[in-house]
């Protein structure tokens, strides 16, 4: 399970952070809870720490905690996501070069600004491939359609909203 996804520049500043739930070892089950405002400060703190201080040449995974951080640098951006020791940190690595690929296609060629001033729907990208922190569609062409059906009903909302008002 992915429990969280952060976006972030070299400097460390987040451009897109996206929080899941959290184990909660119980008595009886494991159960889920939400992040507070604290640990959520506090993992971002720590986990910017350890990725923006290792060298380029090194494993892309590191054991944090109860979880493995599994990141990738493309350009001035780290693609960041926090998942349980038990999952195949190689298909995370395969589903943050596909949420790159989909931002590139989208966006162009993506760049930091695009997170910036569309955030929005760099969400709702993530959302179209991440949903309760599970792996949801491995296919680009069915994301990116999903993608220009969105874009396409908020034209046509748009439009009728520009109508209603004259």
């Amino acid at each position: 399970m992915i429990h969280f996804v952060l976006l972030q520049n070299r400097q460390g500043k987040s451009r897109l952070n996206k929080w899941y739930s959290k184990q909660k070892v119980g008595e009886e089950d494991v159960e889920y809870e939400p992040y507070d405002k604290r640990e959520k400060a506090r993992i971002m703190r720590e986990v910017t720490g350890i990725v923006l201080k290792r060298k380029g040449k090194v494993s892309n995974f590191v054991e944090y905690g109860d979880m493995v951080i599994v990141y990738r640098r493309y350009a001035g951006l780290y693609f960041i996501f926090g998942v349980d020791k038990e999952d195949n940190p190689l298909i995370v690595l395969d589903l943050i070069h596909l949420f790159v690929e989909v931002l590139d296609h989208y966006f162009g060629s993506v760049c930091e600004l695009d997170l910036i001033y569309n955030f929005h729907r760099a969400y709702y990208i993530l959302d179209e491939l991440i949903l309760g922190g599970h792996h949801q569609e491995p296919q680009k062409s069915v994301v990116l359609g999903s993608i220009v059906k969105q874009d396409e009903l908020v034209e046509e909302e748009r439009g009728d909203f520009v109508s209603f008002m004259t």
